[in-house]
């Protein structure tokens, strides 16, 4: 019987598809997947693995886990995973594409909202008792209507997030390594570099996958070419951004505000962003609601099944 390794956490129709196709499952608590037990009893007999993103699967610990074919990642990215290391050892990596593409939009949106319009401010505000009635400069924000998105990436969820903003009557640009014809055609986006992007939009969100390509491509010269009533969204990866000279930015006030779902040394925050006014601050909710972390368990356990079988897996991300 093929064992697979699996997250207590995520949503049961994963370990239901499992046990429905003859597997044996073997749960793990999030953060504690390889104690000193589990490498002595258990981690050769592994022929599959769902993985989170906190599991940091390097060359190490795929040597590990000899019978294991395929690591299905619980999530879109998958930088925590080597993926090179994986394929030499003739190891599938999959993600969970496609299925919270409309969840990490809605919230790359409200947080867009949430920033222009001092949504947190405001209920901090009344929660203190300070609100005395309507006043004409009070928690003065942004306008969305008129204003210019840039969208560094244009793939899924990018493409997601500027069909919400055009329906609030915001103009579209974006940088990616090729065009998007459909936002184009259809929102009427356009194409320019990382440069015209970021000394030009009104708000700034984040969509690229982390490599190393990408590692910090938000680099000191290019956060600073950024006007000073921007803000910058990031629901992507923390690490995407250098995020020591925005922090220094936000504190000098030189941009308008920030949001954050995302940070560059997760789970750890940097204590300067909880003393930030103008930022917002969620715990990595992209893909957080019950429809997308439903069809990612469900998607997770079709490819382990798959592969397992000796089918090819729904949605590869490598080769073998």
């Amino acid at each position: 019987m093929y064992k697979v390794l699996i997250p207590e956490k995520i949503p049961h129709i994963a370990s239901e598809l499992l046990h429905n196709a003859g597997f044996d499952v073997i749960p793990y608590k999030a953060g504690k997947i390889f104690p000193t037990a589990f490498w002595n009893k258990q981690a050769n007999l592994v022929d599959g693995f769902i993985s989170l993103l906190d599991n940091r699967i390097d060359a190490g610990v795929l040597a590990k886990l000899p019978r294991c074919k395929v690591i299905a990642n619980y999530a879109v990215g998958f930088n925590n995973i080597d993926v090179a290391a994986a394929s030499k050892r003739g190891m599938y990596v999959t993600n969970t594409p496609d299925v919270l593409t409309d969840a990490t939009a809605d919230i790359a949106m409200a947080l867009i909202l949430a920033v222009a319009r001092h949504i947190v401010k405001g209920d901090t505000f009344m929660r203190q008792g300070k609100f005395k009635g309507w006043k004409p400069d009070l928690l003065l924000g942004m306008q969305l209507s008129g204003k210019t998105l840039g969208l560094v990436g244009a793939g899924r969820i990018g493409a997601a997030v500027a069909k919400r903003a055009a329906a609030f009557g915001m103009k579209i640009m974006y940088y990616n390594r090729s065009r998007n014809v459909q936002i184009e055609t259809s929102l009427g986006a356009k194409k320019v570099t990382l440069a015209k992007l970021m000394n030009s939009a009104d708000i700034i969100s984040l969509h690229l996958p982390l490599n190393k390509e990408t590692f910090h491509i938000l680099d000191g010269k290019l956060l600073r070419a950024m006007k000073h009533s921007s803000i910058l969204i990031n629901t992507a990866r923390g690490e995407i951004v250098d995020e020591a000279i925005l922090i220094k930015m936000l504190k000098e006030k030189a941009i308008a505000g920030a949001g954050f779902d995302v940070y560059e040394n997760e789970p750890k925050v940097n204590p300067a962003l909880l003393t930030l006014p103008n930022v917002v601050l969620v715990p990595h909710l992209g893909s957080a609601t019950d429809t997308a972390r439903n069809e990612m368990a469900a998607i997770a356990a079709k490819n382990v099944i798959a592969v397992l079988k000796g089918r090819k897996p729904i949605t590869p991300v490598n080769t073998i």
